[in-house]
């Protein structure tokens, strides 16, 4: 009898380290997902919250010029034209006011610049990428000491 005892309070110890073995997985895994939860959410709030606080975009201003058509200069191979309409951006209000006397000044300097132009001068992107630049420096040359922001292209056309 005194074996039965022995063997009957091992099964109960034994049955006992189970159950305290599966209750101890089981907080581990709630304070796991506990855990992962708060990172979770936490995670999202400062994205939240630097989206929430983003600086307001500066409102810039655009400035239509009339469309341009010009003769490129001759090469070997015949005739070539360029239709061109810009825009360019201005930070505010009175830098157009302040540009509109000296618009002629600047469709000057770009007719003078385009003529000299080359078909050749204006392929692929890098060509054109070199003409606005050119462009941007022109039309700030002209306007000086006002600025303008950039050159946009609202048509290119050569032929």
């Amino acid at each position: 009898m005194a074996a039965e005892a022995e063997v009957e309070d091992g099964a109960v110890a034994k049955k006992g380290k189970g159950k305290l073995i599966i209750i101890a997985a089981a907080a581990i895994v709630v304070v796991l997902a506990g855990a992962g939860l708060y990172f979770f959410l936490s995670a999202s709030k400062p994205a939240d919250a630097a989206h929430s606080e983003a600086p307001a975009v500066a409102q810039s201003f655009i400035f239509n010029l009339p469309p341009m058509t010009v003769n490129l200069n001759n090469e070997s191979d015949g005739e070539a034209f360029m239709k061109l309409t810009v825009a360019l951006e201005v930070a505010n209000e009175e830098m157009m006011a302040a540009i509109q006397p000296r618009m002629a000044k600047v469709v000057d300097a770009f007719q003078v610049y385009l003529r000299e132009l080359r078909k050749s001068d204006l392929e692929g992107s890098a060509g054109i990428y070199r003409l606005k630049e050119e462009l941007l420096r022109r039309v700030n040359v002209a306007i000086y000491p006002s600025q303008i922001e950039s050159i946009l292209f609202k048509e290119i056309l050569v032929q």
